[in-house]
């Protein structure tokens, strides 16, 4: 959480869009570096679980990645990934491939002693109102919800354990428009992905990382306490939230 003490907090934010975990290890991985963080967020290789990529690719990325990480000394912050088979349709394909990387996860944080956010065993992000339209990014509700993980993964004062319990329910789902809502989702984010996938672009193909160096937080006056981040090399579908799924 933001902390209100801490008025030499800055913050970077090296994320793009699409970018999958070789994308952070030839981009992103020495701009981080050299920006001597002491905390750092990287959950990484959503973008490869629905994409084509080895995973023993993946792995072998991940793990030159995390061995780098963790020699700066900094505290680096790893999560699982969440069900998306709950929220998105024709995803149960890709379980087992969400499964493998979920437990890279739990393996390189006990290997490096990083710390682990369990996002997977969130109820909340099986809620289709911690998602945006495109149910790949988090809605603001969601990104309040992975702060809050990581602020109690981290230990912070005033974090509650109960950050991922079920939001209240929303009223008797009716089928019909659950149907129609997937079939608008297929139309309008799963299909235009597919093209893209099929021609060999990405979404952040020409994208620039939002916040490439360490500038200052200016929290607003009135906000919520927020996750602190010195330096977030995220490539995740995720990419823009704490997962960067």
């Amino acid at each position: 959480m933001q902390d209100r003490n801490n008025p030499d907090l800055r913050y970077a934010n090296l994320a793009v869009r699409g970018k999958n975990t070789r994308n952070t290890r030839d981009e992103q991985l020495e701009p981080a570096l050299a920006l001597e963080p002491d905390l750092i967020a990287a959950p990484l290789g959503m973008n490869d679980v629905i994409g084509r990529i080895d995973l023993g690719e993946v792995h072998t990325d991940l793990d030159y990645i995390y061995r780098r990480l963790a020699g700066t000394g900094a505290d680096v912050v790893v999560s699982t990934f969440p069900n998306i088979a709950e929220t998105i349709p024709f995803s149960g394909r890709i379980e087992t491939r969400l499964a493998a990387i979920n437990q890279m996860m739990r393996d390189f944080a006990d290997a490096y002693g990083f710390v682990l956010v369990d996002l997977h065993a969130a109820p909340v992000l099986s809620d289709l109102r911690s998602w945006s339209p495109d149910r790949l990014h988090a809605s603001p509700l969601g990104h309040d919800r992975f702060a809050a993980g990581a602020a109690h993964a981290l230990g912070l004062p005033d974090s509650s354990p109960d950050w991922g319990r079920p939001l209240p329910p929303a009223g008797d789902p009716n089928r019909v428009l659950r149907t129609l809502g997937d079939a608008r989702w297929f139309v309008e984010f799963f299909t235009p992905w597919f093209i893209r996938k099929v021609r060999g672009r990405s979404l952040g193909d020409g994208r620039l990382p939002k916040r490439p160096e360490l500038t200052p937080v200016a929290p607003p006056a009135a906000a919520a306490d927020a996750l602190s981040i010195r330096v977030v090399p995220n490539a995740d579908v995720a990419a823009e939230n704490p997962m960067e799924a």
